[in-house]
């Protein structure tokens, strides 16, 4: 991709049934925001499947089910990415969860493991319930990783991440 005629255009879709994802998947784009790039923020029933052709960048937020599994909601984009295998895109996964359980943030673990498959992984992230201040600096290096990884060198930020 030539990325001196065009913005990378990323899409971060996320589920959330306590808003804690949901909280998370904000403060990342909010980071976006602050790289000359084309972000959207879409909860899974929002999102398109047939848009994931159309993204350079994507970043996939769920909680984890059951005993460590991915919701229900999110299992049709895990296959669409799955069945599309596009190494030339690039992606991210990141969660929330209680590490009281033994898989904690085991749907971010299985979307990892296919994402390092069929995509191009750039970045994990947990976070412990819900997200904190001190979080932040995760949520960044996450972001950077992401853009580094798809291509975005030397680029720098057209708005500083406002710290509260």
């Amino acid at each position: 991709m030539d990325l001196t005629n065009s913005k990378l255009s990323v899409a971060i879709v996320y589920t959330s049934v306590s808003g804690n994802t949901e909280e998370l998947a904000e403060m990342i784009y909010q980071i976006f925001l602050t790289w000359s790039v084309d972000a959207a923020i879409y909860r899974i029933e929002e999102f398109s499947l047939s848009d994931l052709l159309h993204y350079d960048v994507v970043a996939i937020g769920t909680y984890t089910w059951g005993n460590g599994d991915i919701p229900k909601e999110m299992r049709p984009l895990y296959n669409a990415v799955e069945f599309t295998s596009r190494k030339d895109m690039t992606t991210a996964v990141f969660g929330t969860g209680d590490s009281f359980y033994p898989m904690f943030c085991g749907a971010v673990d299985q979307f990892r493991d296919m994402l390092y498959v069929h995509t191009n992984l750039a970045a994990t992230l947990k976070v412990e319930l819900r997200p904190q201040r001190q979080d932040l600096q995760r949520c960044e290096k996450f972001v950077e990783s992401l853009l580094f990884r798809a291509g975005m060198h030397g680029y720098a930020r057209v708005n500083p991440v406002m710290r509260k």
